[in-house]
């Protein structure tokens, strides 16, 4: 089977989070003399497969089977690959069988290199990400099997293939305040304690505004509201409490400290609960480390291009791996249809793609 082959057959398996529509099978199957282990864990299923070619360091690539669900309004069918003008069409296309079928096929067709070559996939990285990544991790830590570097194949490329991979990821921290008043009749206002009026008095100094100045890597850390919620839905009685919720993508110069703190500064004279939750916990690998040296001139050999180094976006499982003290970043073809409908990507960026994970492999140093 050839690449455009192998990304059509997986496109074509329906995978929607938290099944993997058989590919984990497969792909134990398709790469024969190599390892494999099974970390499934409820309705989860985890592959971590590797083969052993000498001494030296163990690379791993990690990535997800799963897919958001396809919705309506599509051109095609989302789960039949369609090839037309130089694109594939179907859900997982960038996000991220693309980064799949790319790493996979480098795996089979590898002959040699200094060490250990290992693929880790889950089919729960779409969903709560509790029984994945993670998962085999601890397995792994267990077995004294970590690798010592992993590429995440997620779609990481802003303009043109070869722009960009990611050397980290922000945080997220949620935030939930319960702002107490007074219920009271609103033609009588200094007898209640009316919270939409106190919030109204601060909120232009904390929504928007920036937790720290960020760095070369790193956007500032930002407090964004995302939702207020108070009163009766009637005209004459004030509220007694309201609700807010609030996100804020901290790097790493931020924490659950500087976010409570923050919001104490200006909820101090005004009775309040405030509760913080975390998801996710930033991340950055060194750009001096032999992955980053080694991922960027295998991309310009190919792509001709010399990357950016990004922590821009969101989460995903490049969070879990760099918690075990692996050198992690993230490199795949354009994000610009995830999760969308008509979600496609091209042949020609499948091709490169599968072109860098070959070199990195063939060029280690």
């Amino acid at each position: 089977m050839e690449l455009i082959e192998l990304f059509k057959y997986l496109i074509n398996s329906k995978s929607e989070t938290p099944d993997d529509g058989g590919i984990l099978n497969f792909i134990e199957d398709y790469l024969e003399g190599f390892s494999a282990i099974r970390v499934d864990v409820e309705d989860v299923k985890n592959l971590f497969i590797y083969k052993k070619f000498g001494e030296g360091e163990h690379l791993c690539f990690a990535g997800h089977v799963d897919v958001v669900p396809a919705g309506d309004g599509w051109d095609s069918d989302p789960y039949i690959a369609t090839q037309k003008d130089g694109y594939i069409y179907g859900r997982g296309a960038q996000d991220m069988k693309s980064g799949v079928a790319a790493f996979t096929q480098a795996l089979k067709e590898a002959t040699a290199f200094r060490g250990t070559l290992s693929l880790l996939l889950t089919s729960d990285e779409e969903g709560d990400a509790i029984n994945g990544t993670v998962k085999v991790l601890e397995y792994l830590k267990e077995k004294e099997m970590l690798p010592d570097v992993c590429v995440v194949a997620e779609p990481t490329c802003e303009e043109q293939f070869g722009d960009a991979i990611k050397v980290g990821r922000r945080g997220s921290i949620n935030g939930y305040i319960t702002l107490k008043g007074k219920q009271g009749h609103a033609a009588y206002p200094e007898k209640a304690i009316n919270p939409i009026h106190q919030i109204a008095q601060v909120l232009g100094n904390m929504a928007g505004v920036d937790l720290d100045k960020g760095d070369e890597h790193f956007s500032p850390s930002k407090f964004v509201a995302t939702d207020i919620r108070s009163g009766m839905q009637v005209t004459n009685v004030t509220p007694n409490e309201l609700k807010m919720m609030f996100n804020v993508r901290n790097n790493t110069k931020t924490t659950q400290k500087e976010v409570r703190a923050f919001v104490e500064k200006y909820l101090k004279d005004f009775d309040y609960e405030l509760r913080l939750t975390q998801g996710s916990y930033p991340f950055k690998t060194n750009t001096n480390t032999k992955l980053v040296k080694n991922i960027d001139a295998a991309i310009e050999k190919v792509a001709k291009i010399a990357p950016k180094h990004s922590t821009a976006g969101g989460t995903s499982d490049a969070r879990f791996i760099a918690a075990f003290g692996i050198d992690v970043i993230e490199f795949g073809v354009k994000n610009d249809t995830i999760h969308s409908i008509n979600e496609r990507t091209t042949l020609k960026e499948v091709q490169e793609l599968h072109q860098v994970f070959k070199t990195l492999i063939e060029e280690w140093r």
